[in-house]
């Protein structure tokens, strides 16, 4: 049984086990879990769906916001049909080719949803510093560009992360103490050397997040310098309704990705279950809230949206 144990070997599955410690209460954490993703799915469809019927929507704008949107549905649909099967039927098992997979889709959508924010950003500056420009410097076509940028950035970043776990030995323990496969939690099962893959998975988030929260952080600094210059109190508070919305998504969307991702690394502080329900929560709460706050903040998007919702 000993050498068993130590004999590294190629599983064809791995065992996802949920939330450690809370499995009793699987059935009722999925509850929440549910609603909230079914919530998401409503506002994000919905967000594309008037988008893409309105044809005074189809702005850089509106355009982004449909990008976001699907980023949303992406995270939140790679994770939460898996983890309501482990939650309501106890279907753990997933194989190496389907874990590995879960994991590039999942980390490639994210990192496509920051680089959308810094579009976002961008667009942003460009509407409060440079407005009479803004429709030659901002088009469709460019924004469509800047998406594809994003997109080529994720896949380029991501994919050797599988790569690098794919030549890693597995032991006895195939055991993941976690809803999905999330890349720090199966390199930790692994009875190889892994410091490659934490290497490189730690600069890789330093760089993507840490650019893009540079990039994001100098545009509005720019903003705030060019509405500082303004003197009507009227048009600050136009300037500052302009970015609520998205100052809001940022939020929402980093703070709880840096701790999640620097916690899973370095705190042996934090309870495992706390760790996973937040990690979920993290994939749940923004793609659920940023439609409402979108459509809160955005009267034209709110405006159409109130109309279809009246038709139905």
């Amino acid at each position: 049984m000993t050498v068993f144990n130590v004999t590294p070997f190629s599983p064809s599955t791995f065992i996802l086990n949920g939330i450690p410690g809370l499995e009793a209460a699987h059935i009722w954490i999925s509850i929440p879990f549910s609603m909230f993703y079914i919530i998401s799915l409503l506002g994000n469809f919905m967000v594309l769906f008037v988008v893409g019927k309105e044809q005074t929507l189809h702005k850089p704008m509106y355009l982004l916001l449909s990008m976001l949107a699907l980023t949303h549905i992406g995270v939140s649909t790679c994770v939460m049909p898996k983890a309501l099967c482990i939650f309501w039927f106890g279907s753990k098992g997933i194989t190496v080719d389907g874990c590995l997979t879960q994991m590039f889709f999942l980390h490639a959508v994210a990192t496509i949803h920051s680089a959308v924010l810094v579009i976002m950003a961008f667009d942003r500056y460009v509407a409060i510093c440079d407005p009479l420009r803004y429709t030659t410097i901002l088009t469709n076509a460019r924004i469509a560009k800047l998406g594809l940028v994003g997109l080529t950035r994720a896949v380029l970043f991501i994919l050797p992360e599988p790569l690098f776990l794919r030549r890693l030995p597995f032991c006895a323990n195939r055991v993941i103490p976690h809803t999905y496969c999330e890349h720090m939690a199966v390199v930790k099962i692994s009875c190889g050397d892994t410091r490659v893959n934490r290497t490189y998975s730690l600069v890789i988030l330093l760089v993507i997040i840490g650019l893009d929260l540079t990039l994001i952080g100098l545009s509005y600094g720019l903003i705030i310098k060019a509405v500082l210059r303004i003197s009507s109190k009227k048009a600050h508070q136009k300037a500052l309704n302009t970015c609520t919305a998205h100052i809001c998504v940022i939020l929402m969307s980093y703070t709880p990705n840096l701790f999640s991702s620097l916690t899973h690394r370095f705190s042996q502080d934090i309870a495992p279950h706390v760790h996973i329900l937040l990690a979920n929560l993290y994939l749940l709460v923004p793609p659920m809230f940023n439609p409402i706050i979108y459509g809160v903040k955005t009267k034209e998007l709110r405006e159409k949206v109130g109309k279809y919702t009246c038709r139905m």
